[in-house]
């Protein structure tokens, strides 16, 4: 085992155990089935729920009967991308992983610390004979990458938990007290087509380079969205007379877009790759500091049968250029935070319609309603459908909390420094454990980690060791 001789040993044990194990958002049948056979093993209460949520209970420790029953929460998906030169099926082969100093990382592939060491910690603290603690519920909930479904679908009766600490933050020494509701909003265009006029080359067109990155957490970063990119490219295109055949980019709506691909049709090849190389050129000064690595290739491929038409090239174009990428208001009370944005971050063409995948994401509920209707309008300006196929509240702050106090005199005894407190502008699935389980005292941590949602993901081994001490502290202090 590649993580044998890491420390924790035992938090390391169940996270290399868990990315052995195929765990895409809406696949998650095996990583479910595998925490229900280890709560079996450790002679634990468990509940696998319909939509494969696993609640494992594990009674309080002597000394704590009358402290609050705690629910230990993260979820089992994780987000599945990859470099776009490597040969990789997520439903069956396990993550590469890499030991590189203090960073376990992979090899062109996301990692999945996001979220499996929230997972790897809490088994590890089910099998740990000697922690103290009060009575635990671990929940490990489904498809939260996707649209928080796990959490959608809980059946608040299989929990009696009144503080939950959540282990889905990717940086250590941060309590996260509030996140951003959000949802899923989707718009589709129909789409006209012709056959190809005669005297046209084809040519594959691909922007790649970009970093891409979560699209909440690194939001704010000024990165570079290559969905927004492609549309301007082929606006640029379609103002001198050429043609598209088909467009694509993204693969999650959650993170960045950092690779779009499309086919346009000309008279020559000096044609497409003139306007290609100045907009390079462009993009490229726009920006150097985030996305330094920007590359715009153009390829001739094999002649389609068929291309847009002007007008549905147009109205496609017109979509992409109106949606709104990036930061839309920032937080008045906390400075640096983003307050409410959006992400196009998939766009396909299905059939006869092209498809724009958004992420949504305010801390007020008016601002996020309010960019559904922004979403809608630009929208039915160029003919297209819409639907919301997720939505997830926004987790307000707490005026008082015994947990986070707890939080903030316990950390400094495990690290030597003070707990930070704050906001943050993502999803997370407080929000919805909130609402349906009723007045929780909740807080979120976790280890560091970097480029989350990216083939660059990265977990720091020293930050997971102090991290699972702290929430061990955290718990022997709850009585």
């Amino acid at each position: 085992m590649k993580l044998s001789n890491l420390q924790p040993a035992d938090v390391f044990y169940y996270f290399e155990a868990l990315t052995q194990i195929p765990r895409e958002s809406g696949k998650e049948r095996a990583v479910s089935d595998f925490l229900m056979a280890f709560a079996k093993e450790q002679g634990l209460d468990a509940i696998q729920e319909p939509c494969m949520n696993v609640i494992i209970k594990k009674p309080a420790t002597p000394g704590y009967e009358n402290a609050p029953t705690v629910i230990i929460q993260g979820h089992m998906d994780m987000v599945c991308v990859k470099e776009d030169d490597k040969d990789f099926d997520f439903d069956t082969m396990p993550i590469p992983l890499v030991v590189d100093g203090d960073w376990i990382k992979t090899e062109g592939t996301t990692l999945g610390a996001d979220n499996g060491i929230a997972v790897a910690m809490s088994l590890a603290l089910l099998a740990d004979k000697k922690a103290q603690h009060p009575a635990l519920e671990v929940l490990v909930t489904v498809e939260e990458e996707t649209g928080m479904d796990g959490a959608l679908y809980l059946n608040p009766e299989n929990l009696s938990g009144t503080v939950l600490i959540n282990i889905d933050s990717d940086h250590e020494g941060i309590a996260t007290v509030s996140c951003a509701g959000g949802g899923r909003y989707v718009m589709e265009l129909p789409l006209g087509f012709e056959a190809v006029p005669q005297g046209l080359q084809a040519f594959k067109v691909v922007i790649s380079g970009l970093k891409g990155g979560h699209s909440g957490v690194e939001i704010g970063e000024g990165r570079a969205n290559s969905n927004k990119l492609m549309a301007r490219l082929l606006d640029s295109l379609a103002q001198e007379g050429i043609r598209i055949a088909a467009l694509m980019g993204g693969e999650k709506d959650n993170a960045i877009s950092k690779r779009a691909e499309m086919v346009v049709l000309a008279e020559s090849a000096e044609q497409v790759e003139a306007i290609a190389q100045k907009f390079e050129k462009t993009v490229a000064g726009e920006f150097l500091a985030t996305d330094p690595d920007i590359s715009i290739s153009a390829q001739p491929v094999a002649l389609p049968e068929i291309t847009l038409t002007k007008e549905s090239a147009q109205k496609a174009i017109s979509l992409l250029l109106l949606a709104p990428f990036g930061p839309q208001t920032m937080s008045g009370s906390i400075p640096g935070l983003v307050e409410s944005s959006n992400n196009p971050g998939v766009v396909r063409q299905e059939g006869d319609k092209l498809v724009v995948t958004n992420a949504v994401r305010s801390s007020v509920g008016s601002l996020k309603l309010g960019l559904y209707r922004q979403l809608q309008t630009i929208a039915d300006l160029v003919g297209a459908t819409t639907k919301l196929q997720s939505d997830y509240p926004e987790w307000q702050y707490a005026p008082k909390s015994r947990i986070r106090d707890l939080m903030m005199e316990t950390y400094p005894l495990v690290a030597g420094k003070d707990l930070k407190i704050e906001a943050i502008h993502a999803g997370l699935e407080c929000g919805f454990l909130g609402e349906k389980l009723g007045e929780l005292d909740m807080v979120s941590i976790g280890p560091d980690m970097m480029d989350i949602h990216t083939p660059k993901e990265r977990l720091s081994i020293s930050s997971t060791g102090r991290v699972y001490q702290f929430l061990k502290e955290t718990l022997k202090a709850l009585k």
